[in-house]
């Protein structure tokens, strides 16, 4: 049965219709995607993400510890920087991707709440003498996201007179309507953004706020299609969609997610084998389709009749007015303008390889 967000009855009056998404109550739209993209892009929007959930490590050994378990460089940061990073299994494949926070005294993982579990697990295996706590604090927080160009003029509106986060997946505490928030300086769109984690009793008040504050920067609601739409013109590989159990790290193109020189880690060997010989043998691709239908997820790509890939995500661009999409292709068929096939159903849509990402940001 899928868990419905704190928002949810608020997003109903609101007129989103709700779906189900990585096993939770979601929406979809709020009536007009197409008008939630263009808030995003020109002024900000509000995004739903207490589907996401923390795991929070304290204890003296969990610098060390972490270090071994996750793929980039935690033992450099410092209180209140953070990192990109994936937990992988002994062959290198990708369990969870997440974010990395250092507090004073302790790591904080955000990730999608359906791995939670899979990951503290994963984590506690490898736990044995080492003196660290993992700690689910299940239900404690929600989390809110504002992205856009004017994103840090909304959240400079509802927390006046105090620093935001300024470096990528750095953060700070700060006080929204009265309230305790870690800021996260983060982007799921491309555009400049900021995840608000919020204790679950004041997620509402917080909200309000950010409504209050918006309504004069023509901030909106921004459902599920629209963030699509956003997530793949960025192109930011989604977990269960573009990657999952069954991809290396490297292949996902996420380099800035790997340390190549911070030592070892569960997994580090395959990597560094990769690394060494320099390339994967697919990768992670953006394509460019002809016509105005996009790709299905698991569509063949093909070169003459020959099969070099398959598509992960296709959305219709409304800043590029053409189809788009992300897809793994074999290593021969990486660089931009070749021409390829989609075999989608009866139909064969053609199209050409392109850089990721697709679309810039426009924040200034």
């Amino acid at each position: 049965m899928s868990k419905a967000t704190i928002l949810a009855e608020k997003h109903r009056r609101n007129g989103a219709e709700l779906v189900e998404e990585d096993g939770w109550l979601l929406p979809k739209y709020f009536g007009a995607p197409a008008e939630e993209y263009a808030a995003v892009r020109s002024a900000a929007g509000l995004m739903d993400l207490c589907h996401h959930a923390v795991v929070r490590l304290t204890g003296p050994d969990r610098v060390s510890f972490l270090q071994g378990m996750v793929s980039n460089d935690v033992k450099k940061l410092a209180a209140g920087a953070g990192a990109y990073a994936a937990v992988l299994d002994v062959n290198g494949k990708i369990l969870a991707d997440l974010r990395v926070l250092c507090a004073e005294d302790s790591f904080i993982l955000l990730l999608l709440e359906r791995l939670k579990g899979k990951i503290i697990d994963h984590l506690n295996r490898y736990l044995v003498a080492d003196e660290v706590e993992i700690e689910d604090p299940d239900g404690r927080y929600g989390m809110i996201s504002v992205q856009g160009q004017h994103a840090l003029f909304l959240l400079s509106a509802v927390a006046p007179h105090q620093d935001p986060p300024v470096h990528m997946f750095s953060h700070a505490v700060l006080r929204i309507a009265g309230r305790e928030v870690r800021v996260v300086r983060t982007t799921h769109t491309g555009e400049e953004g900021f995840d608000l984690l919020v204790e679950t009793q004041d997620v509402m008040d917080v909200v309000e706020e950010l409504e209050r504050a918006g309504a004069a920067l023509a901030v909106r609601w921004v459902g599920l299609e629209a963030q699509e739409i956003l997530r793949v013109e960025a192109g930011l590989p989604r977990y269960g969609v573009d990657m999952d159990e069954d991809h290396l790290l490297l292949e996902t193109g996420m380099d800035h997610a790997v340390s190549f020189n911070k030592g070892c880690y569960l997994g580090q060997e395959v990597i560094e084998r990769i690394h060494s010989r320099g390339h994967v043998n697919r990768k992670l691709t953006g394509l460019l389709l002809d016509g105005t239908a996009a790709a299905a997820r698991g569509d063949a790509v093909f070169v003459e009749d020959k099969g070099v890939g398959k598509i992960t995500s296709s959305v219709f661009s409304p800043r590029l007015h053409r189809p788009i999409a992300m897809a793994y292709l074999q290593r021969d068929y990486w660089e931009p303008a070749i021409d390829v096939a989609i075999r989608s159903g009866k139909r064969e849509i053609a199209a050409t390889v392109a850089v990721l990402p697709f679309v810039y940001s426009t924040s200034p």
